[in-house]
């Protein structure tokens, strides 16, 4: 569907009017009303575009472009889930610090191969690779260490949606890594390999990971989007994770479990997009297919 067609047949005025409501309604005329504002400002758009509306899209799309054009949060402002974030990323929990590889516990260096692994044959092992390319920078190819995770699927990328008085919000976590550029990055609302799920580092299983594993036999859930996404062929070998975004009933208690996890509503996620890497690849990923 051409948005620039979308934009000229919804109106200019329409479109500054919506963005010029931004959290205001919110605070000055409460939650519910502003659940009115969005049905109605959604159904009028939705009755805008009718004309260029195909089956060849997804189902969810055009709500999801609605979502985008202004901030529908009932929960914060977008100024506020800034300054939630920065705080996250002033006052880290994890600190990591580099290490020589001989030095790391728990993983084995082969002698024969040189090949990392784990002593529990999970997670990932790093191997050398000999490339045969004519078609790249360097065309007689090269030698390169490649991460290989275990049965080359990464793990579980998924996002919960929940309607808070009509309004789609999505839950987040401001997760930190130890590679992550600044730490803490906006991420789904699981993130988690397989390893981590069958908790073979011997901790607790990830949070949520119930609801998406058990997604196609819960009556209370409807799944948007689930479908195998690419990893950078560059470091990984052969990977992909599960991307997975699901709608659940909004009678469904869904509790943060920490203060970690936030709900954003779709135009705050874009607009955070803006911003020096704070929004990891995973969440970006899965939203681009709304």
């Amino acid at each position: 569907m051409d948005l620039n067609i979308i934009f000229l047949s919804f109106g200019f005025a329409q479109i500054l009017f919506l963005v010029s409501i931004q959290i205001t309604y919110r605070q000055r005329c409460g939650i519910r009303k502003l659940s009115q504002m969005y049905k109605k400002k959604l159904a009028s758009f939705l009755r805008s575009i009718i004309h260029f509306q195909n089956d060849n899209r997804y189902p969810h799309s055009l709500e999801a472009y609605f979502e985008t054009m202004t901030d529908w949060s009932v929960f914060h402002s977008l100024d506020e889930v800034k300054d939630w974030f920065q705080k996250k990323r002033q006052n880290p929990k994890m600190h990591a610090s580099p290490v020589a590889l001989k030095d790391l516990t728990d993983w084995i260096i082969d002698g024969s191969t040189g090949n990392i692994y784990h002593k529990t044959n999970e997670y990932f092992s790093v191997h050398g690779l000999h490339v045969k390319t004519g078609t790249r920078e360097r065309s007689i190819g090269w030698d390169q260490p490649i991460v290989t995770q275990v049965d080359y699927d990464g793990g579980l990328v998924g996002i919960i949606r929940k309607r808070f008085e009509g309004v789609p919000h999505y839950l987040c976590e401001a997760k930190e890594e130890p590679g992550n550029y600044g730490m803490v990055q906006i991420s789904p609302t699981i993130q988690a390999t397989f390893s981590n799920i069958k908790r073979a580092h011997g901790g607790r299983q990830p949070y949520f990971v119930e609801i998406f594993l058990k997604r196609h036999n819960n009556s209370d859930v409807k799944v948007l989007f689930d479908n195998w996404l690419a990893e950078d062929g560059g470091r990984f070998y052969r990977k992909r994770n599960r991307g997975i975004l699901l709608e659940v009933n909004c009678k469904t208690e869904i509790v943060p479990p920490t203060n970690d996890f936030i709900w954003l509503s779709l135009f705050q996620v874009k607009q955070l997009l803006g911003e020096d890497a704070w929004v990891n690849p995973h969440l970006r990923g899965i939203l681009s297919h709304v």
